[in-house]
């Protein structure tokens, strides 16, 4: 079907960024082979990139499958809401996007300020994005899950998200897995590449163009994928970081796949959708590329039951012994006749976390070092997002981190005289 596969795994990062979290292409041919892989600074460079792949594509008379690893629809009835009845529910939308949003080169933007304005339109309050650092916080968008998806009746998820299990909701622009924040930066990206006039009438958006079905007209193809959908494949040597990893497997994916012939039934989608299903899909929510099944979550495992050890008064398995690892499906060792003390002894589960608290800031701090860019902050700032990364666990957050002139040194001499430090929920009273 194809003769090269594009995988972009995209950010909304809001400065220049490599390494972890930031964008990551692949382009591999029908054999897998790896024609590229590159981490482009910027969105900027990222949209340049990916043109000059679809010009080189096209002057060699291939076809193309673009992959981008954010939602390209919203949930239905969201383009009603927001008054847009001039198009296509999901052209409409993307339409107003890119109207709308401010992306400049250097990856600032106005995402938060786009969807608080969205959610101003749609219900006149916090609703439905949700999730911003502190000083984008308005009347219409707030930092936390307003909850108000049950009463308002706008869906928290597309039917897509709800058939793959841990898909985020469109709606989420920040925090750990969110996609919002990528959709609102990425739809402008895809739209503007689609519509470039050197292909545009050779290029389509499936399935909103071509219905959930073989795109067979289409010499260029956009599709939203998901390689968490692949996440058991993904191949730690070829990262790190992991988003590296990702498009390196799920471009070779796609590739084995039409080479095997699996890749047509891809485009269907799942065959049991209902009509009413499929319409949705097909104008407003868009589907996830690969997905021809829901995956359900797997039934919680049952509570391990310990066996007595053999012999007449033999006592109880000790409690010390609870941590045999859990076994789904399997039967209940009492009924079956389990293993006895030995062998349950031998099967206990052995762990080698860091127990040393120094050895733990040690290997935090290094990994801090080797993938959050600290030379981007000024010396005396350095320390102090290190230890926030840290405390966070995510060294995402400091693409956020701002500062005014003096704010650290002014922090420095409180502690050294003895100022008190407010936290959790004495920061809430006092109105932090």
């Amino acid at each position: 079907m194809f003769d090269s596969f594009v995988i972009v795994d995209w950010s909304a990062a809001s400065q220049p960024k490599t390494g972890r979290d930031s964008i990551w292409i692949c382009a591999v041919d029908r054999d897998g082979v790896e024609r590229l892989v590159e981490n482009p600074q910027t969105r900027h460079s990222a949209k340049n990139l990916l043109r000059e792949l679809l010009s080189d594509a096209m002057a060699r008379g291939e076809r193309v499958l673009l992959g981008f690893d954010f939602p390209f629809g919203y949930p239905a009835g969201f383009a009603q809401r927001l008054g847009l009845n001039h198009a296509p529910p999901w052209r409409a939308v993307w339409d107003e996007i890119a109207a709308r949003l401010k992306d400049a080169e250097n990856n600032s933007n106005d995402r938060f300020t786009v969807a608080a304005e969205f959610n101003r339109r749609v219900s006149n309050r916090a609703f439905p994005f949700w999730g911003c650092p502190v000083r984008f916080t308005d009347d219409f968008l707030g930092p936390k899950h307003h909850n108000g998806h049950a009463a308002d009746g706008l869906a928290e998820k597309r039917l897509i998200d709800r058939w793959m299990v841990g898909a985020q909701p469109c709606w989420k622009l920040a925090y750990t897995g969110s996609v919002g924040s990528q959709s609102l930066t990425g739809i402008p990206v895809v739209r503007a590449l689609r519509d470039d006039p050197r292909w545009a009438q050779r290029a389509r958006i499936w399935p909103f163009e071509t219905g959930l079905a073989v795109p067979d007209a289409a010499q260029i193809v956009f599709a939203e994928v998901w390689p968490s959908w692949w996440r058991g494949d993904i191949r730690g040597d070829y990262g790190p970081p992991n988003d590296k990893a990702q498009v390196r497997t799920v471009a070779r994916i796609f590739a084995s796949a039409d080479g095997t012939g699996a890749l047509p039934m891809w485009f269907v989608g799942d065959p049991d959708l209902t009509a009413e299903q499929r319409r949705v899909v097909e104008t407003e929510e868009a589907w996830t590329l690969g997905v021809i099944r829901a995956r359900q979550r797997a039934a919680p495992a049952p509570t391990p039951t310990l066996p007595r050890l053999r012999g007449r008064g033999a006592p109880c398995v000790n409690r010390a012994d609870e941590t045999l690892p859990r076994k789904r499906g399997r039967e209940d060792r009492r009924a079956s006749g389990g293993p006895g003390g030995a062998e349950i002894a031998s099967r206990v589960r052995k762990y080698s976390y860091l127990r040393d608290p120094e050895a733990i800031y040690r290997a935090s701090f290094a990994a801090i070092r080797a993938e959050a860019d600290l030379p981007r902050f000024p010396a005396v700032q350095r320390s102090l997002a290190l230890r926030l990364a840290h405390a966070a666990g995510d060294v995402a957050i400091l693409d956020d981190l701002v500062s005014s002139r003096g704010a650290v040194q002014a922090g420095r001499r409180a502690l050294a005289a003895g100022m008190p430090i407010l936290v959790d929920a004495e920061m809430v009273a006092a109105g932090i």
